[in-house]
């Protein structure tokens, strides 16, 4: 079957273990995705209503702008995508604006912009909150036209909000299933991740994650995780049932260097009566 691929550029997306985690995933009537990211996973499923939550403000209020608005936005973020804004001069220019911006539908527009012209698609910003990647010099950024209307449509049965993995989590109930795609756990004591969002992703929030999903399934609440398969991560997804997956990807900081890592699926599945 033809995948769906998201509209974002995001680091550490799950395009490329689609397969492994539908392989995986329960069934059941509503999915929450606490981690929703770019949302090929959500965009690669058919659960009947959907829970999409991301500590990012600027992507939570983009994805609600492209499910109400999509043909405004469609219309206005084309504009954006012309030889005239992909030079390196206009980029810093539309950083700043979109760092000064307080419109939610102006900045929804730019955020889109610098994921496609930014570098490597990164989307990182410093202590201030300021975005702050570099211009990425692409030939020609792709501008994702069916992939936004794709999104648009799917969103119709979804519902976007910016909140804790803890907050999204407490909305589970006995219909049910939750993915998490965490930020990665660091490969190694002294690997150092850049943060996905201002607010970086602990080892204590890692351990906490691990023991919601114990409580859910508890309450007969399947959740599937994925990170890097390290000591780490199987200390803390113990009760958990555990994939190993194999996926090819960048891990080095200037992204010429791609080789296959061990991921693990941790699937909390509860016990038939």
């Amino acid at each position: 079957m033809k995948k769906n691929r998201a509209f974002l550029k995001w680091a550490g997306g799950k395009y490329p273990l689609l397969d492994d985690i539908g392989r995986h995933l329960p069934e059941g009537e509503c999915l929450i995705e606490p981690f929703v990211g770019a949302g090929s996973v959500f965009l690669n499923t058919s659960f009947s209503r959907y829970i999409l939550a991301d500590i990012n403000s600027d992507l939570i209020s983009l994805y609600n702008i492209v499910k109400d608005r999509p043909d405004e936005y469609v219309q206005y973020a084309r504009e954006l995508f012309m030889p005239a804004t992909n030079q390196s001069v206009i980029y810093y220019q539309l950083r700043e604006e979109f760092n000064q911006c307080q419109d939610p539908f102006r900045r929804a527009l730019l955020f889109l912009y610098l994921n496609r012209h930014g570098y490597n698609g990164l989307c990182r910003y410093n202590l201030r909150g300021e975005f702050n990647v570099p211009f990425g010099r692409y030939k020609k950024p792709y501008f994702p036209e069916a992939e936004l209307y794709h999104f648009a449509e799917k969103a119709q049965n979804a519902f976007f909000y910016c909140e804790s993995y803890a907050d999204s989590m407490a909305r589970a109930d006995e219909n049910s299933v939750v993915y998490c795609d965490p930020p990665y756990a660091p490969l190694s004591a002294t690997a150092n991740f850049t943060a996905y969002h201002t607010n970086s992703f602990s080892l204590e929030q890692q351990a906490h994650l691990a023991t919601i999903a114990e409580n859910l399934v508890q309450n007969r609440i399947p959740v599937l995780i994925s990170n890097h398969d390290t000591a780490l991560t199987r200390e803390w997804y113990h009760q958990a049932k555990l994939h190993v997956v194999k996926v090819r990807r960048s891990i080095s900081s200037n992204g010429g260097t791609r080789k296959k890592v061990d991921e693990l699926l941790a699937l909390y599945r509860p016990a038939t009566p």
